[in-house]
């Protein structure tokens, strides 16, 4: 007879693990999968019942700062065997019950931390690797990369030093005392995880270069030097060759995307610092702002393509690629698609990196151009798909109802307004602006090689100015490092740009331990500057509080000393006093791009302007923050927008089918997801953006 016990055993077995795959879909991986394709296969909510979609549970994650609405949450959860692990806007990470959002654990990183590196930040996603047998998540917080226990929300003490890696250590560099932090997960490959980092945009900035770390121990497995060193290939496109020893930048802040099957990762990288002004690093600059195609198991260069050559606009790539595939020359071609902060996608056979759609250099213009500045004199544009943002615009093209609109053209008139201008002391016209075009949300993609990519439509101006010089003062040294490190957020004159607070007078409301605290370790959506020195932290609290000069002597890392004699006058979008964009909407736009033909299936506006919804002006598009997930139910669903509302799109034609209010607004991606059976769409609900309200909360839908 056959054993009965142990047929029942198997029967259970394999009942169980088929009544799993039919009940139960995950979001195991940053933006839905290692190719960063936002794609669910789940169809229960589709276009025809996604309008009874009804909030199911929400959970508030705490560290949210709603007095100043500093804080954000741009976080994609990762849903895995029906547990959905996140993170707070001060980076606790959590684990949830994902069908009724009951916490299971919360881990307090910065209480773990003992308040080093202190700096919360942005964490916008979870690596997860497991054996099988042990689970962990990866992430970094401060200066550190982190690894839990994902069963238990502790840390692996086998890790690095008890659970964490120092992430200024193994740079192959003569300095370690960097401003070095990731907002983006890395990938892992087997048992390596990939990461990159965010750097400082200055002088002081470190080399980008990207690094492998074994997932069990946190040792570094292998570099790649995005700045070469002598004898590495891309060495002689600067052309200075010490250029290594003392440029940073060309780092990979927005995360990468991995074709396991083919062991390759797709990295994204940055401009190389200084951002504006480039006389000190002449030459093409590679592999700043170059698509990167390395072997996942040695870190070796199998192909590049760069999308900006010596970059002066700050046009980092700003998003992982898409993989997908797409129907060319009559065969089926597994592709890559990088879309581009200017409002391009570059387009490239993922093995060999040849461009699928012809790639133009087309000359651009290079009056008007600082001192010492070697303007590269083209630019690459790929023939199609053509651009999903404007990149000119005329007078006429002005905001018709802003009230301002005299003092608007006023400004306008007097910018560089062609593309690719180069930064300039009367001001740059950046169109798309700093933040896109595409931005970190990045693009979704479906399986018939459609891609669904948000845009942002606001200008913004780059005027360039001399560093101001420090006449041997502590005051004086004060006022060079802060045009160095904070004008870029509170601008020359310390009066702020909206988004950040204004500094003058700041005696009066603030003491200067406090300013000298906040500097060394950040707080909210302010960068820890730990990374100065504190004779330099002291110097800029005495700027910010006009103490009386005195001589000072002391040396200090700046952009004259490095040979940069210039710096900007800090992001400054173009925009009115209610903060309406300088131009005519759509300020957003939702997009759908068939790759097989390089033409638009559709383009619809993304948002409402809360203040003319108010005047009956419908559809005008908002700034947005975060991306779309597609589903095989033909949905779109994206929130990021400024007016707190999640939405479903249909796939085929871009008609909003639903839509619903969030307690913020939802600066992050969504992800999609079922267990036991019910799908669920989520969203995290941050705001602390476009002058937003903050939040802490995490909400998911269900029919």
């Amino acid at each position: 007879m056959p054993n009965f016990t142990y047929s029942l055993a198997a029967f259970l077995l394999v009942f169980s693990a088929c009544h799993f795959t039919a009940t139960n879909t995950d979001w195991p991986a940053y933006l839905g999968d290692d190719g960063r394709t936002h794609f669910s296969q789940l169809d229960q909510i589709n276009t025809a019942n996604v309008a009874g979609l009804k909030a199911a549970w929400t959970y508030h994650s705490g560290g949210a700062d709603t007095v100043k609405n500093t804080t954000q949450i741009q976080h994609n959860p990762l849903i895995i065997n029906g547990v959905l692990y996140g993170a707070s806007p001060d980076v606790n990470i959590f684990a949830l019950d994902a069908a009724t959002g009951q916490e299971r654990w919360n881990f307090k990183t910065f209480e773990w931390l003992g308040g080093e590196n202190s700096w919360a930040g942005i964490c916008r996603g979870l690596a997860h690797w497991t054996d099988g047998k042990a689970q962990r998540l990866l992430y970094c917080a401060g200066t550190f990369l982190i690894s839990l226990n994902a069963t238990t929300g502790q840390p692996d003490s086998t890790f690095g030093n008890n659970g964490k890696v120092d992430l200024r250590r193994d740079l192959d560099y003569h300095k370690n005392d960097f401003f070095i932090v990731n907002t983006s997960p890395g990938v892992v490959y087997g048992d390596l995880l990939i990461l990159g980092m965010r750097v400082s945009e200055g002088a002081d900035a470190a080399p980008g270069h990207i690094r492998a770390f074994d997932v069990r121990t946190g040792q570094r497995r292998w570099v790649f030097h995005t700045v070469p060193h002598p004898g590495e290939y891309g060495h002689e496109t600067w052309q200075d060759p010490d250029a290594w020893q003392r440029v940073g930048g060309a780092n990979c802040w927005a995360g990468m995307t991995l074709d396991a099957e083919r062991g390759i990762v797709f990295v994204p990288t940055g401009s190389a610092a200084f951002d504006f002004w480039g006389g000190n690093r002449k030459g093409q600059n590679l592999f700043a702002n170059c698509l990167l195609a390395l072997d996942a198991s040695t870190g070796k260069r199998l192909w590049h393509f760069q999308t900006t050559h010596h970059d002066l606009w700050d046009r980092d790539l700003p998003c992982p690629p898409t993989l997908l595939t797409v129907s060319r020359f009559g065969k089926k071609i597994d592709a890559v698609a990088q879309p581009t902060k200017q409002g391009m996608v570059f387009l490239f056979d993922r093995t060999t990196g040849q461009p699928l759609f012809k790639i133009e250099e087309r000359p651009v213009p290079f009056w008007g151009a600082m001192p010492g500045e070697e303007v590269w004199p083209t630019q690459p544009f790929p023939a199609k798909p053509a651009p999903f943002a404007r990149q000119h615009i005329t007078e006429a093209d002005l905001n018709p109802y802003s009230e301002q609109r005299d003092s608007l053209r006023a400004v306008f008139s007097n910018l560089q307004k062609e593309f690719y201008s180069p930064p300039s002391r009367v001001g740059t016209l950046v169109l798309p602006g700093f933040d896109g075009g595409a931005e970190w949300g990045g693009a979704a993609a479906d399986p018939e090689g459609v891609l669904y990519v948000n845009s942002s439509e606001m200008p913004w101006v780059l005027r360039m100015v001399d560093l101001p010089k420090s006449n041997g003062s502590q005051v004086g040294q004060g006022k060079k490092l802060y045009a160095t490190h904070c004008t870029g957020c509170h601008g020359l004159n310390r009066q702020g740009n909206g988004a950040n607070p204004n500094l003058v007078g700041i005696k009066t409301r603030r003491t200067e331990q406090f300013l000298g605290q906040i500097i060394r370790q950040g707080k909210g959506a302010m960068p820890s500057f730990g990374h100065l020195s504190h004779a330099e932290r002291e110097a800029i609290v005495a700027y910010l509080t006009d103490k009386k000069q005195t001589p000072n002597g002391g040396k200090h890392a700046t952009e004259q000393e490095a040979g940069i004699p210039f710096t900007h006058t800090g992001y400054i979008r173009l925009q009115d006093e209610t903060r309406q964009p300088a131009i005519k909407p759509p300020w957003g736009t939702l997009n759908a791009i068939d790759l097989n033909t390089g033409e638009y299936r559709w383009t619809v506006p993304l948002g409402e302007d809360p203040q003319l919804k108010q005047q009956g002006i419908r559809d005008t598009g908002t700034e947005n923050y975060g991306g779309p997930v597609v589903t095989a139910g033909g949905l779109v669903f994206i929130a990021a927008t400024k007016d707190e509302k999640i939405r479903a799109f249909a796939r085929s034609d871009g008609k909003l089918l639903w839509e619903a209010d969030l307690p913020a607004s939802g600066f992050a991606t969504p992800a999609t997801y079922s267990v036991g059976g019910k799908q669920y769409v989520v969203i995290a609900c941050g705001g602390g953006k476009l002058g937003r309200r903050s939040g802490d909360t995490y909400m998911a839908f269900a029919l």
